[in-house]
């Protein structure tokens, strides 16, 4: 099963975006001088991987992180590299591209590449072995995967309410909003935070989970008045509450709350989350396959996570997080970005593929005949890209 080709195209979205309030906090939230903090985490491009074998299987990875530097990084350092190689042998490839880029990589756009490449050869091993990958991955854990409905990005009070009484009507038994209001808006911001948390808890009522993200945004001291007011609202989860450098203080509040903190978005590679458990910094890692280290990576972590109670929640809910949550019984459930207008750039996944799962009455179902990843790409709004290969 030797490696052909790999090839990357960059789809740079070209179609119209939607211009409705999307207002959350970020990490530039914290700094004076932002007219518009949120620009940076705006994206509007995807990359897709493709490795293709000399039988004629072809595997499809992708990256939504830095995807213009990801497609530098795979063109100029991977890809001649694994030309000639057995595409089954991932674990392996793993750790050649990680060892060969050690200097300059390990976290990243770097692991960015590698997680879409080693996607794509396990895309190519379903394939090959006529199974999907949860299946390759110790198979069927759940029936179906819970869903969590994951948008609840205004700031505006009424159409807060009103998306999600929607998300409530469709289904979902569980919900994540954000913050809006940075912490250089001192108490008055922090009060009208808590009143989103209470608007939408208003709405759903107590037996429905809602998760509020903080997406980096807030600092130590902050954190601890903001989780002391907001237990009365009995989240699930607070999540990515400091800068991911900021792994230790993370950990001290973890022991002054009862509500679970969550976070790993951006920790990258088996090792940084084996620090993270031993050290008891989250109740809940939210690494995303397509930038953790890839599928060979993110299955290892399950497992260092089952057997220390530490939950995996992945960040999306594109397929290639499917496969891990559905395999591994650390996972309870999925995020679900539902299909919308290009807003914030996580919807672009559903524009570049065919096969992403919608969520029915809260619940999204695999298909056990459905061999590899289960993506295929889609032609029907090329019209709306660029494609620069």
């Amino acid at each position: 099963m030797k490696i052909k080709e790999v090839k990357s195209k960059l789809y740079q979205w070209k179609g119209p975006i939607v211009t409705t309030e999307t207002k959350f906090n970020n990490p530039l939230s914290a700094l004076p001088f932002q007219e518009d903090s949120q620009a940076p985490y705006r994206f509007f491009s995807w990359l897709v991987v493709e490795v293709i074998t000399e039988d004629g299987i072809v595997g499809y990875g992708n990256a939504g992180l830095s995807p213009d530097l990801t497609k530098m990084i795979i063109d100029n350092k991977f890809a001649s590299s694994l030309v000639g190689e057995n595409a089954l042998n991932t674990d392996y490839l793993y750790e050649k591209m990680l060892r060969s880029s050690i200097a300059y990589g390990r976290k990243g756009a770097v692991m960015a590449a590698i997680s879409a490449i080693d996607i794509a050869l396990w895309d190519i091993k379903g394939k090959a072995f006529k199974q999907p990958v949860y299946m390759l991955l110790g198979g069927r854990t759940k029936e179906a995967i819970k869903a969590y409905y994951s948008r609840l990005y205004t700031r505006n009070l009424e159409d807060l309410a009103q998306e999600a009484q929607e998300a409530k009507d469709a289904g979902f038994q569980a919900m994540k909003m954000r913050l809006g209001y940075p912490i250089t808006d001192g108490a008055k911001g922090l009060e009208k935070n808590l009143e989103m948390i209470k608007t939408v808890r208003d709405v759903v009522g107590s037996d429905i989970e809602i998760m509020i993200e903080a997406y980096m945004s807030l600092d130590y001291n902050y954190a601890r008045r903001f989780l002391k007011k907001v237990e009365q609202y009995d989240p699930r989860w607070v999540e990515e509450l400091l800068l991911p450098d900021e792994m230790h203080l993370q950990g001290e509040l973890k022991k002054m709350t009862d509500i679970p903190i969550s976070g790993g978005e951006h920790a990258f590679g088996k090792v940084e989350f084996a620090d993270i458990i031993r050290n008891k910094q989250l109740d809940i890692l939210q690494f995303d396959t397509n930038r953790v280290g890839g599928i060979t990576e993110a299955h290892k972590i399950c497992h260092l996570a089952e057997v220390n109670g530490v939950e995996i929640i992945p960040h999306g809910g594109q397929m290639h997080n499917l496969h891990i949550v559905m395999s591994s019984f650390a996972a309870p459930m999925a995020e679900y970005f539902p299909k919308s207008g290009i807003e914030v750039g996580n919807e672009l996944f559903w524009y570049v593929f065919n096969g992403d799962r919608d969520a029915k009455n809260g619940l999204i179902q695999l298909d056990d005949n459905l061999p590899g990843i289960g993506l295929e790409l889609s032609k029907e709004d090329l019209h709306n890209f660029n494609i620069i290969e």
